[in-house]
């Protein structure tokens, strides 16, 4: 039996994260380690129900890292590097596992040598937004996908598309392809997707294994992860480049107008255009920022610690 561990960043983790490590302990299939990297020891020990929780368990191992050496990838290869399991799961402080059974379901999606990783389900939060919520069924349908190199000219962009919200990977897979990136700034799992394809392997999505994830971004909010989304295309022309998001993006804005006409909310039409234009607006600065000045730059940033390194 394939040993499994799961690698959890967290900073200043809210309510969640209890029922994640509660639902992570009774999946049917055990894991052998939760490893947690946290970001600034004192809103993790200062809090009752974190350590409450924590201490519920004998399986948890917890490291401290300092705001500045925080990274999207570094801070996950050193959860990496807690790991001796044969597999491990990558989820965020805010995901939670939907049935006792998302372990089992993405153990097997990796059984094949020649996937590398196996990425989860995400169903909308019960206070989700109707856009939120619709964007979840246009990115994580019903049907079970295996993607290879080869479906590029058929996917384009969404040829890559693996989220580290929950994601299972490959040890042995992992040290060939030389894990997540040290320095990311946003969007390690797609660039990590990347390496792995042009190396010969495959990436599956996995609906039978879910997880409860959403959230209601405000349009500056979208702003600045979009623009941190367009530096890593821009940082990444190995992976990214000849290759357009653009276009699937107005697929998404054009079925989900449809959707809201077909379900009698058009009138939520105008505020989602504005924030699509959000979207669009920090992607394309994002895609340009070497022609930007650099506390401009700074301040369209989701991740501002990032430039300060």
């Amino acid at each position: 039996m394939q040993t499994v561990d799961v690698i959890i960043p967290t900073y200043k983790p809210g309510a969640e994260f209890s029922m994640l490590i509660d639902e992570l302990e009774k999946q049917a299939y055990k894991i052998q380690k939760i490893i947690i990297i946290n970001t600034e020891k004192r809103y993790f020990v200062e809090s009752s129900a974190i350590m409450e929780v924590i201490g519920k368990y004998d399986n948890i191992e917890v490291y401290h890292i300092g705001k500045s050496e925080f990274d999207h990838g570094a801070t996950r290869n050193k959860g990496v590097s807690h790991s001796k399991a044969d597999l491990f799961i990558m989820i965020t402080q805010d995901a939670v596992p939907r049935d006792a059974s998302l372990v089992s379901n993405l153990v097997a999606a990796v059984q094949d040598e020649k996937v590398a990783a196996a990425y989860a389900r995400q169903y909308p939060k019960s206070d989700c937004n109707l856009a939120e919520r619709y964007s979840r069924k246009f990115n994580y349908p019903t049907v079970e996908m295996t993607k290879t190199i080869k479906d590029l000219p058929k996917l384009g962009i969404k040829t890559f598309f693996c989220s580290n919200v929950c994601a299972i990977y490959r040890r042995d897979v992992f040290d060939k392809v030389g894990g997540f990136l040290n320095k990311a700034i946003f969007n390690e799992d797609m660039v990590y997707a990347g390496n792995a394809m042009y190396q010969g392997y495959a990436i599956r999505y996995v609906p039978e294994a879910g997880v409860i994830h959403s959230h209601n971004y405000t349009c500056a909010q979208q702003f600045h992860r979009n623009f941190d989304l367009g530096v890593s295309q821009t940082d990444h022309p190995e992976i990214f480049a000849g290759i357009k998001s653009e276009t699937e993006g107005k697929r998404m804005v054009r079925d989900t107008v449809r959707h809201f006409h077909r379900i009698g909310k058009f009138y939520l039409v105008p505020h989602y255009i504005i924030m699509c234009g959000s979207r669009f607006l920090g992607y394309k600065l994002g895609r340009n920022y070497k022609k930007l000045p650099i506390k401009f730059v700074i301040a369209c940033s989701m991740n501002k610690a990032y430039w300060l390194k």
